[in-house]
């Protein structure tokens, strides 16, 4: 029987979330399967990713052929790189202790990468937070500003009424005076 491990899709509309099964080849993308070992949820960032590694390294070691996203989740979680070097101690090129060695020290380069990505994006966010903080407070000082010039325009303008209505109230004075 052709097994393949691949993708079987679960969630709602427009929020996917999969699981990472081996299957009969001919089977239907979501119907029967041999046996769920993992999951996949990629509206996530970065992508969530919960894999039993032992039964996934064992399924591609017999012989099943991973699609191309399930392959690449795969490679992402080492299970290719530890099958590569399983197959490096079957030919006698390096010892286990070797192979393990070297995955070991890969892993701890990809954890590295990945918790890196991880602060950067919340560095990240943040900073966005940060701006948008910054552009409302300059919005805030705008309408302020714009509010003070209104404010002393119609200072203004209430002054040079009264100073004109001052100024016709002694005009008014010194003509009911001139006429007496």
């Amino acid at each position: 029987m052709a097994t393949k491990i691949r993708l079987a899709r679960h969630g709602h509309k427009d929020y996917a979330v999969y699981s990472i099964v081996v299957a009969d080849s001919r089977a239907p993308r979501d119907g029967k399967y041999i046996e769920k070992i993992g999951t996949y949820n990629p509206n996530t960032n970065p992508a969530t990713i919960q894999l039993d590694f032992n039964r996934a390294l064992y399924w591609v070691e017999t012989g099943a052929q991973p699609t191309l996203t399930a392959g690449r989740i795969l490679s992402y979680k080492g299970v290719l790189m530890m099958k590569h070097l399983n197959g490096g101690v079957k030919k006698g090129a390096l010892t286990a202790e070797q192979a393990q060695a070297k995955f070991d020290a890969w892993m701890k380069a990809k954890e590295a990468k990945i918790t890196s990505k991880i602060s950067g994006l919340a560095a990240e966010a943040a900073k966005k937070v940060k701006e948008a903080a910054n552009a409302e407070v300059a919005v805030k000082n705008a309408k302020a500003e714009a509010l003070a010039a209104k404010k002393a325009e119609a200072a203004a303008k209430a002054a040079a009424a009264a100073a004109e209505a001052a100024a016709a109230a002694e005009a008014a004075a010194a003509e009911t005076s001139a006429e007496a």
